[in-house]
């Protein structure tokens, strides 16, 4: 069976190589402070198994994020001078392959694809291929390695070290932003458990109208979309909105289809990512990727496009989902 954990692992190793790449980079002024950080992130990848299964005790890992949080809170890390192609080399490459150089990024959701819905259904000696309940993360991570493969043969490049050190760029360039996700979906859990979900439900059904399905579908997606521009994760709103709307109005009561509701709910909150600052990962690290004047750029290109699929998924719920 291929575990989850395996590729949990192979990420904090990759972390670790990484760390030891910035480490021993004399151009960045804060490479030890640098090399700490991404150090401590792969460490936590490896040793999460063993909180995960109890065998370990949770509070290094606690110790190893405040850790982190300082290095980065203070200013402790920094950017070197990764080894890549220079910027006319890349061009040139661009310029050759044209959209062919998609081809890696397709490949990730079309693996994940075929192991969610394929491979999930095959078994060797009674027991599955993929562990059961993480196909989808397995997906991932198998169709990263696959794309990583494809890319390589496609440019002809043998040598792994060069996309580890143009990862280590890519590392550096957006920093602590990379872990936002990961950080505001844990306050999203930290919220549920203190009963914000519970309070959030008691308001929205003493003002929705009983027996209207509508008006509760509204509020769902229009809560996850303003929980989620204001804690700048979907992940965070929705246990919270779920909690209060999602989960006792429109599945208990309405008698909706649950994978439909909760589906198309965080599609609403997906809406919110793109026109939040707290999304940073998402909207401010690529304006500094592309050096774009206005770091607000991307969330007045998207806005638009983010109120236009919010009423579509409220329409898509409203018709298809309860």
């Amino acid at each position: 069976m291929i575990k989850a954990e395996w590729f949990f692992w192979l990420v904090g190793g990759i972390f670790l190589v990484m760390a030891a790449q910035m480490l021993a980079d004399r151009t960045n002024p804060k490479r030890h402070g640098t090399a700490a950080f991404w150090g401590l992130l792969g460490l936590g990848f490896v040793y999460s198994t063993w909180v995960a299964d109890k065998s370990a005790p949770a509070e290094p890992l606690g110790a190893a994020v405040l850790a982190m949080i300082g290095l980065a809170g203070f200013g402790f890390t920094g950017r070197g001078a990764a080894r890549t192609a220079a910027p006319e080399q890349r061009a040139a490459s661009a310029e050759r392959f044209g959209s062919r150089l998609f081809v890696p990024a397709l490949t990730i959701p079309l693996v994940a694809l075929v192991c969610a819905v394929g491979v999930k259904r095959l078994s060797v000696g009674g027991e599955p291929v993929l562990q059961k309940g993480n196909e989808t993360i397995l997906g991932l991570g198998i169709g990263a390695v696959v794309a990583l493969a494809v890319g390589m043969v496609m440019l002809r490049e043998k040598r792994i070290s060069v996309p580890l050190h143009a990862g280590r760029s890519t590392l550096e360039s957006m920093g602590w932003v990379m872990l936002l996700p990961q950080l505001l979906a844990t306050l999203g859990a930290i919220f549920s458990v203190a009963g914000v979900g519970e309070q959030v439900r008691r308001i929205a059904t003493s003002v929705l109208p009983g027996h209207s399905v509508f008006p509760a579908v509204v509020v769902y997606c229009v809560g996850m979309f303003l929980f989620t521009a204001v804690m700048g994760n979907g992940f965070a709103a929705f246990p919270v909105m779920t909690a209060a709307v999602g989960w006792p109005v429109l599945i208990e009561q309405a008698h909706g289809n649950a994978a439909g509701v909760l589906a198309v709910g965080m599609l609403a909150g997906f809406c919110g990512t793109l026109v939040t600052p707290m999304a940073a990962n998402y909207n401010l690290a690529p304006a500094a990727l592309l050096e774009l004047r206005d770091q607000y750029g991307p969330i007045k290109a998207q806005l638009p496009t983010a109120l236009a699929l919010l009423v579509c998924n409220i329409a898509i719920m409203s018709l298809f989902a309860v």
